[in-house]
């Protein structure tokens, strides 16, 4: 107390007030900064989760050691060095800590939550999925799963932030240092950011698909989070959704070829008169398009679409005039299931079909919803986004349905799971379809997961079978996974009819689950011969993706060898059946995008065949077939995007040029995709 009092006489007689002098104690009390051991740990925290993602996701040894083990770690850099400037400024020890052992649980639970994606989906998700998060939680037996699958991975991205935890609070001391000094680590962090991002061609040169292209240009997910980070990714995501700038490039536009005439010409009496071929082609005037415009962008799109050649009709041109048709989009359906006695009614229709045999099912980024849009729209699905969900209220002239429609047809269409899921009650309306769904969307099927395809045919054929003619869609749910015989009903159900199959339990599942839509399509076609409208019906079944929630291991099982992940994990078939047709066994080089513009031919509609990405498969237009990370397939050999080598057919390099010439076409196709959505091209087009 004496003591006290001293002091204020002190102040006084030194003319300054007690309270003045507490003021200058506490301003001269020095900052609390942390010791360097600490943004060492902080900086693993951010850098070991990528690097464990990366690993983990890289496809083929030979991804392991690309740029995405080198950039994310130096990026990382950039944030703790900015955090460091933080806590020196505020130089307050709890607050600090606070910051630190934040912002290393966050990168640990965003990266950890990635793995455990990618381990349920084979992707990436990203900020576009934030709108149907709370469905995911539908599946939460398959998260748990992947969970305790990637758990050792999980731990080791949680070391560096328990560390932080643990050891953060003693890893500060207080001297003073003025906070001037603190502007430094804030300048050395935009340094640092500035200069590994004009280091990328060092890493990864500048061609296409390289990390520079992917930061500046591109956004395809996979190959974004494999060679940028899943951190840099994330930040050029936010980036574009707030500034609604899509990486997306510049269409690159390539005159079209010569039609070669002299080769379609008769082999017979060159006197005899000839018919010259007939085009799939619509009078559309796009010079007077490009010259109203002054949008770059969209001059693009003209272009683009004005440079393709139009595909010819052919003597397949029109052989399903009239038919009504029934769209069957077959939830993880693999045709190596197929069998005369496990799936006799698949095994019916691609014997006394069309079955195409070298035929692709891409698995895209968003997965189901994704692989309708590419079967419906014959449109690549845009990277990082649910594409049909961008295109609500788009006008969507070129699908079947809406070209049916104008036909008289009435159009019909029908899921068993929830019917809002995905938004598909919105696009599958905009589609024309009257949609009905389960769960409160007007279609009574039992409530149990997943929904019975035999249930959904039962309840829906109803509403159409004697309705010709008519264009009916169904987006299959039985094959749904996880397949095992406890959580997944359809699969219960059916057990005693795979126990004695030579197969592991997860695939056993799997054959009881497509057993169950088998039978859908045979209850199916009973219902339609009931009608009187089965004999004039085509059925075209495509599978929205391979089986992801079976392992590559257990998945290798049904091919008979271990599978190549990159392409062949994707390899499928599928079927265009009608009753009493002619039997064929297509081995052409197609995939699902191309199903639609051949559609289009065999019912003989006027359509522009230069509009559709894909192609009609009988025409004479080159085969290329293009996967999720931008690898393709052509006639003449496959490129692996993230290895970044082409191998022909023979066994030889493909040729640097030939690369570079597909590669442009793939991106531009990506991107003309991603643009007419985004610019609602067909309204303009069509308007």
């Amino acid at each position: 107390m004496e003591e006290d009092i001293l002091d204020s006489i002190s102040a006084w007689d030194a003319g300054k007030a007690p309270e003045d002098t507490q003021k200058e104690e506490k301003m001269k009390k020095p900052k609390t900064l942390p010791k360097w051991p600490l943004p060492v740990i902080v900086w693993l925290a951010g850098a070991v989760p990528e690097l464990v993602l990366h690993f983990y996701s890289a496809k083929g040894g030979t991804t392991l050691w690309n740029c995405g083990v080198y950039f994310p770690a130096l990026m990382a850099l950039a944030p703790v060095l900015l955090l460091y400037g933080i806590a020196w400024l505020v130089g307050k020890k709890g607050v600090s800590y606070g910051i630190f052992v934040g912002y290393s649980f966050l990168s640990a639970a965003l990266c950890g939550s990635q793995i455990v994606y990618y381990r349920i989906f084979g992707s990436f998700y990203s900020i576009n999925l934030l709108s149907v998060a709370g469905d995911a939680f539908q599946f939460t037996d398959a998260i748990f799963a992947g969970i305790f699958d990637t758990l050792p991975l999980l731990i080791l991205c949680l070391l560096p932030p328990i560390c932080v935890a643990v050891f953060g609070w003693k890893l500060f001391d207080t001297k003073e240092r003025k906070w001037q000094w603190g502007l430094i680590p804030l300048a050395l962090a935009l340094a640092v950011h500035i200069g590994a991002v004009a280091a990328l061609p060092l890493f990864d040169g500048t061609g296409s698909m390289s990390a520079y292209d992917l930061y500046h240009n591109i956004d395809d997910k996979y190959l974004s989070v494999n060679k940028l980070g899943f951190a840099t990714n994330l930040r050029l995501e936010i980036t574009s959704a707030i500034t609604g700038q899509q990486r997306d490039g510049d269409l690159v536009i390539i005159a079209p070829p010569t039609d070669p005439a002299p080769t379609d010409a008769p082999t017979g009496d060159a006197t005899e008169p000839t018919q010259p071929p007939r085009y799939n082609i619509l009078d559309i005037d796009f010079d007077k398009l490009i010259a109203d415009s002054t949008d770059k962008k969209l001059n693009q799109i003209h272009q683009y679409f004005q440079s393709q050649t139009a595909t010819k009709q052919n003597e397949y041109t029109g052989i399903f005039e009239g038919c009504n048709l029934v769209l069957i989009t077959a939830e993880a359906f693999s045709d190596k299931i197929i069998d005369p006695v496990r799936t006799p009614t698949l095994y019916k229709m691609m014997t006394e079909g069309m079955y195409f045999s070298n035929f692709y099912a891409p698995y895209w980024y968003g997965s189901t919803c994704d692989g309708e849009y590419a079967f419906l729209t014959g449109t690549l699905p845009i990277n990082g986004s649910l594409a049909f969900q961008k295109t609500i209220g788009n006008s969507m002239p070129l699908v079947m349905s809406q070209q049916l429609i104008k036909e008289g047809y009435g159009a019909y269409a029908y899921h068993g799971h929830k019917y809002d899921y995905y938004k598909r009650n919105q696009y599958l309306k905009n589609l024309g379809f009257d949609y009905k769904g389960g769960r409160g969307g007007g279609l009574d099927v039992k409530v149990q997961w997943p929904a019975s395809d035999v249930d959904v045919v039962d309840k829906s054929t109803g509403f159409y079978a004697d309705k010709a003619p008519f264009v009916t869609y169904y987006m299959s749910i039985s094959g749904h996974m996880n397949y095992d015989f406890s959580g997944n009903r359809v699969c219960y159900n059916n057990r005693h009819l795979v126990e004695n199959e030579p197969y592991s339990e997860a695939i056993r599942a799997y054959l009881a689950c497509q057993m169950e839509f088998d039978r859908s399509l045979k209850l199916l076609m009973e219902r339609l011969e009931e009608a009187g409208t089965l004999q004039n019906t085509v059925f075209v079944i495509v599978a929205d993706h391979y089986p992801y929630g079976l392992t590559a291991e257990q998945y290798s099982e049904l091919f008979g060898h271990k599978i190549d992940e990159t392409f062949e994990i994707h390899e499928n078939g599928c079927i265009i059946y009608k009753p009493g047709m002619t039997p064929m066994v297509v081995d052409e080089l197609c995939y699902s995008i191309d199903v639609l513009p051949t559609l289009c031919n065999l019912f003989g509609l006027e359509f522009d065949s230069r509009l559709y990405v894909g192609r009609d498969i009988f025409s004479e237009k080159e085969p290329l077939v293009i996967l999720d990370d931008r690898s393709w397939i052509t006639e003449q050999g496959r490129y692996n995007s993230t290895t970044k080598k082409g191998i022909a057919n023979d066994g030889t390099p493909l040729s640097a040029d030939y690369i570079k010439r597909i590669n442009t076409e793939v991106a531009n196709r990506f991107t003309v995709s991603s643009r007419v959505v985004e610019y609602d091209y067909w309204s303009i087009l069509f308007e």
